[in-house]
């Protein structure tokens, strides 16, 4: 597959140290940078295609990235030494001192790596894994793939193919695959996957996600998830997502002076009716009778 990769960028402070090399591949290009960056360089970046930025010395305490330009000190974090980057996620990174480094860079077509992934893990899992942002730090496991993929963009001297498969084997090494464990496993989700499932809610403020970002949170195909997850909870996902925000709103009824009305609006629900039918079958009562109940229990 002839393939080249398209990317908008734009530097300043940072300067080429040797000369660029690259080679073209199917379906992947891979560029090697020696570079130095000055204190406060900046650098912004987005593609159309997947990509991976992995570091030959670590950066971490001289370069900070963040996908969102707004208040770049708040939201950025330090630069990990490999880094995955979905089709169409920004990226802006920030120099805090003047340091040397040498970097590579995989532009991938994303057809190609569902291609290569899918006979092994299923074109659902390969999807989600492309859509997963990765950020490592312990490089162990693909170093040495990448130290020899270096050799060969320096000193061609295999054929294509050999190329071809150190990057599809840093690729794998890197993207977060699921385990093998959906319709071969249990047909239940294993603890991690709650976990995962319950820090990601946890964090919104309405406690409401669709079926499909919950499978793909965890892994997993739309279908597959559904069946499973009422396996493991005894609860659909929209019944786990209605206790889990009736829970949200006991908790506000106890800890603020909000109305119920306030209250329904801040959880979603489409008003204080919705919130009292569904907090009533959960509960067992209204939340004003509960709310009540428990100011008289606290006098």
């Amino acid at each position: 597959m002839s393939f080249w990769h398209s990317m908008s960028w734009k530097t300043e402070g940072i300067r080429v140290t040797a000369p660029v090399q690259w080679r073209q591949y199917d379906g992947f290009v891979s560029v090697l940078w020696e570079a130095e960056s000055q204190a406060g360089a900046s650098g912004y970046y987005l593609a159309d295609d997947p990509r991976i930025m992995f570091f030959f010395n670590d950066v971490s305490s001289n370069v900070c990235i963040s996908n969102e330009n707004d208040n770049f000190a708040r939201n950025s974090r330090p630069m990990a030494r490999a880094v995955y980057v979905p089709a169409g996620v920004p990226l802006w990174t920030g120099s805090r001192k003047t340091h040397s480094f040498s970097h590579l860079n995989l532009h991938l077509h994303r057809d190609r790596v569902l291609r290569y992934l899918a006979p092994s893990i299923g074109a659902s899992a390969a999807q989600t894994a492309l859509r997963r942002p990765v950020e490592l730090q312990d490089v162990s496991a693909i170093d040495a793939l990448a130290k020899l993929l270096v050799d060969e963009i320096k000193n061609p001297s295999r054929h294509a193919v050999y190329a071809e498969n150190l990057v599809g084997s840093i690729v794998a090494g890197l993207l977060d695959i699921p385990p093998e464990r959906e319709e071969s496993g249990s047909g239940r989700l294993t603890q991690a996957q709650m976990n995962k499932l319950l820090a990601h809610i946890d964090g919104l403020g309405d406690c409401r996600m669709s079926v499909a970002e919950m499978a793909a949170i965890v892994g997993l195909s739309e279908s597959w998830f559904a069946s499973v997850f009422k396996q493991t909870t005894g609860k659909t996902p929209l019944q786990w997502q209605l206790t889990k925000r009736v829970e949200l709103s006991k908790q506000l009824l106890g800890e603020s002076d909000l109305t119920v009305a306030s209250i329904a609006a801040q959880l979603g629900f489409s008003d204080q009716a919705h919130l009292t039918k569904v907090f009533r079958q959960i509960v067992g009562e209204t939340p004003a009778a509960w709310r009540r109940m428990r100011q008289l229990r606290r006098a």
